[in-house]
């Protein structure tokens, strides 16, 4: 029997099972499949642990989830097609819920499919080669649970690993004299800690935004945020304030591109990731910075040297969970042989008219549309259920627009469901207000209090 092997069980793994499993339910032949996943549950990023560096198994930690973090985008533009929030939860609730209720909302989906069985958890892939004569990829894999390495074959690989796992740090004169905390995003849990300090945060993209928003909402003292290219923007509370870049810093004084200083408590570098999958070999793995349109991957998914091998969700991010199905079922439906793909010139050639594509994008508006186009070709190819991307669009420049009339205050705004039709419900508690992030103070509309941190 064919086998596939899917690297990884978090949004993206996950979407895949239940793809294979809705082929299966419209009683299509569907091949061995095992997914890996280091972790001892599903749902990778949005699986929270407080560990930072290496896990109980010595494992690098996969996760670069805090405590209260809440989406930082409107629920309705990354619902499923075929599984709504309503659904899931029997009731409207909010647009931005937090971490927990979006994992809960994941994990009901694949839980409704039954494909658990499909994961071998606390198992951790550690290399995957392919060997032309046989036509197969080996895959070795370290087993936490019974403690023992062992390696199996298959006739596809798809690595399903996402790409906020592997911080890029940067190195500034003076990190090593100074006296304050310093640590990247990816090791941040708590923005309690930071109450009555001084925090500077190196970045200006989105985990700068959330990160210093969390370290405001939990009472930091001073909030300083820096940038290379363009400040941020919004109208940012009195005691934050956006810096031209950072220079350099001694014991407790950080110093800027316009010539001022700060004296600071911590650094929190908000300064991105990198794609790293150390357990592929040369020739199988995946080389690219953070865009729309990764080179060498033709669809986006389908690695153009061996398109044996796929990989989910390596993309720059707008649309991200009703994306990772559609790339989901797109990469099902060529190992089923739904798809025929073309020659390796042709996808070479069909990637790069893309990536040119992109090159020419001025703003954020023409990145959304970008991206919606790329997902409605790959849902043309298949039976997913289809969606007004373009409702999903709107709802996009809505958030935008919210974000810089107040920055602290985004996620209080509203939507309508694209996939109901539905307007989702306002919380009980303002966002900076609602200090118990629990999945049950979320859902319990006649809470009012919430508890003290």
């Amino acid at each position: 029997m064919t086998r596939i092997a899917i690297i990884g069980a978090g949004p993206s793994g996950m979407a895949q099972l239940r793809a294979f499993q809705s082929a299966k339910s419209k009683g299509l032949q569907v091949p061995e499949i095992v997914c890996f996943e280091k972790q001892n549950d599903w749902g990778g990023l949005w699986n929270y642990t407080w560990r930072t560096g290496v896990d109980e198994h010595g494992e690098a930690v996969h996760g670069s989830m805090y405590r209260y973090l809440w989406s930082n985008g409107p629920k309705e533009a990354l619902e499923f097609a075929d599984y709504t929030f309503d659904e899931h939860f029997k009731k409207p609730i909010a647009s931005y819920p937090p971490r927990a209720v979006l994992w809960d909302y994941i994990k009901g989906r694949v839980e409704k499919a039954g494909v658990k069985d499909q994961v071998r958890f606390n198992t951790a892939v550690h290399h995957v080669e392919f060997n032309a004569d046989t036509g197969q990829f080996t895959v070795q894999v370290c087993d936490h649970t019974e403690n023992q390495i062992y390696s199996e074959q298959f006739d596809y690989v798809i690595v399903a690993s996402g790409h906020f796992s592997t911080p890029k740090v940067p190195e500034y004169e003076g990190f090593n004299i100074f006296n304050g905390r310093i640590l990247h995003a990816h090791d941040f849990r708590d923005a309690v800690q930071f109450k009555d300090k001084t925090v500077l945060i190196v970045g200006s993209s989105y985990s700068a935004e959330d990160v210093g928003s969390q370290c405001y909402k939990y009472g930091a003292k001073q909030i300083y945020s820096c940038y290379r290219s363009q400040p941020m923007g919004y109208k940012w509370p009195t005691n934050w304030a956006e810096k031209q870049h950072l220079l350099r810093v001694d014991e407790n004084t950080a110093y800027f591109g316009d010539g001022s200083s700060a004296k600071v408590d911590a650094i929190i570098l908000c300064t991105g990731y990198l794609h790293h999958f150390p357990f592929m070999t040369e020739d199988l793995k995946l080389k690219t910075h953070n865009c729309l349109y990764p080179e060498s991957l033709y669809q986006g998914v389908v690695w153009e040297n061996n398109p044996k091998l796929f990989y989910l969700g390596m993309q720059d991010q707008w649309y991200t969970f009703n994306m990772f199905d559609a790339q989901a079922w797109y990469v099902r439906d060529i190992i089923l042989g739904q798809i025929e793909l073309p020659e390796q010139e042709e996808m070479q050639a069909h990637s790069q008219a893309w990536i040119k594509r992109e090159s020419k994008i001025k703003n954020s508006e023409q990145m959304v549309k970008f991206q919606g186009e790329y997902i409605k070709q790959l849902i043309a190819e298949t039976d997913y259920p289809s969606f007004n991307i373009d409702a999903v669009n709107e709802v996009f420049m809505q958030w935008k627009k919210h974000k810089k009339d107040n920055i602290m205050g985004f996620r209080d705004k509203t939507y309508r469901s694209v996939m109901t039709g539905k307007m989702s419900k306002p919380h009980h508690t303002p966002w900076l207000y609602a200090l118990d992030d629990s999945l049950e103070a979320y859902l319990d509309s006649e809470n009012r209090e919430q508890r003290v941190i």
